[in-house]
């Protein structure tokens, strides 16, 4: 099987499983890049083949200007991926990834080839205001917002050489994300799977529970202890369920 462009640098393949029957296509969050899935391609290859969506801005493509529109970025993943979706594949997306997941899923069902699920995890639902919304502004609220979700180790933002690296990203995300509206439409095709963890102050369990309103297909909603990275500490949880739903429904999805 193929399908991966090699030259493309829109994703990592950090384990290739070409007989793998599915694909899942995990999408980083807000200062994230795709290394935060290689554990994920190592638990679940040779079984599901993974690759993990680099934006433009960090690690190897930092020299590229960051893309601070989420709809913008959507575009661009969606036309990347068009040849990659030649057998049945998912979409894997946390915080804003999961945003963006939703938004590249959209694109795709519209192009006629969409995911055979779409798997949302630490985000609230398209569309679900917050009145008390807060996004960091300089870059002293950036890193102060970082280390109470937990999401990048201290290590790396006690070092002012890698933080001056990855804080134009950061910045860059966090203006995407504060500028994303949601635009209404026809609901998913494919059926949504949503992940929280019951002390995530950015995703409340009624807030995850609304992605129910945006398939036509299944719902699940999987509450698992922890905060905004909960998936972190319970990768084994997460995987299991997404590897269940891929191989018992995704892999016979006829292509």
């Amino acid at each position: 099987m193929t399908g991966i462009p090699g030259d493309s640098p829109w994703f990592r393949n950090y384990r290739p499983a070409p007989d793998a029957p599915v694909r899942l296509v995990c999408l980083p969050h807000a200062g994230g890049s795709a290394s935060f899935y290689f554990p994920v391609a190592r638990a679940l290859s040779p079984r599901v083949e993974v690759l993990a969506v680099q934006y433009p801005g960090r690690q190897d493509r930092r020299t590229e200007p960051a893309v601070a529109d989420l709809h913008t970025l959507a575009d661009r993943i969606a036309g990347a991926l068009g040849p990659c979706t030649d057998r049945p594949y998912a979409l894997f997306g946390h915080s804003m990834g999961a945003v963006l997941g939703f938004e590249v899923a959209r694109r795709l069902e519209a192009a006629g080839n969409g995911p055979a699920e779409l798997f949302v995890s630490g985000r609230r639902a398209p569309g679900v205001d917050r009145t008390d919304e807060w996004h960091p502004e300089s870059d002293e609220e950036v890193v102060a917002e970082i280390r109470k979700l937990n999401g990048t180790g201290d290590a790396l933002l006690d070092d002012a050489e890698t933080l001056q690296m990855i804080l134009p990203a950061l910045r860059s995300d966090y203006r995407a994300v504060r500028g994303y509206r949601y635009r209404p439409g026809p609901a998913l095709d494919c059926p949504v799977t949503a992940f929280t963890g019951d002390r995530d102050p950015r995703a409340g369990v009624d807030e995850v529970a609304a992605w129910a309103n945006h398939t036509r297909s299944g719902f699940a909603l999987r509450v698992l202890p922890g905060g905004h990275f909960f998936l972190v500490d319970q990768q084994a949880e997460v995987l299991g369920t997404v590897e269940d739903r891929l191989l018992r429904t995704a892999a016979v999805t006829p292509r």
